[in-house]
């Protein structure tokens, strides 16, 4: 299961515990949007970063790529991974240090050891040095 599999299955098991519930192979099922969300974000990059301008530079291009490439995860997340929260996910538990789901806290959150969400954050960290 990529990371996208894996970012999916924690937020919809802790915010969509309905339809979770409902997946009967929730391996399977993640591992399956985890590499479509992939492949949607490769080809949305492609399409927001466009046709190379005549002369540009190695860095501009660089950042021009890196750019399409957040915009394209951002909006294929939003669309299939960070789903709005069901009813039943109860918004009681949730402890000051979380944020509302999808928002960019996840990418770019520091956490040390002695938080209480180091352990999640470091295997997370570990699963995209991975893939």
């Amino acid at each position: 299961m990529n990371h996208y599999g894996v970012r999916a299955k924690r937020h919809w098991e802790r915010w969509l515990p309905a339809r979770y519930a409902a997946i009967q192979d929730p391996d399977s099922f993640f591992s399956t949007l985890g590499e479509e969300v992939a492949y949607r974000i490769a080809d949305l990059t492609l399409d927001l970063a466009g046709d190379d301008p005549p002369e540009e530079d190695y860095l501009i291009k660089v950042g021009r790529l890196n750019m399409a490439r957040l915009q394209a995860e951002e909006i294929v997340l939003r669309e299939q991974v960070l789903l709005s929260p069901e009813p039943e996910a109860d918004p009681e538990t949730v402890t000051q240090d979380e944020q509302v789901p999808g928002s960019h806290w996840e990418t770019s959150m520091v956490v040390d050891r002695s938080h209480p969400m180091w352990e999640e954050v470091n295997a997370e960290q570990q699963e995209l040095a991975g893939s």
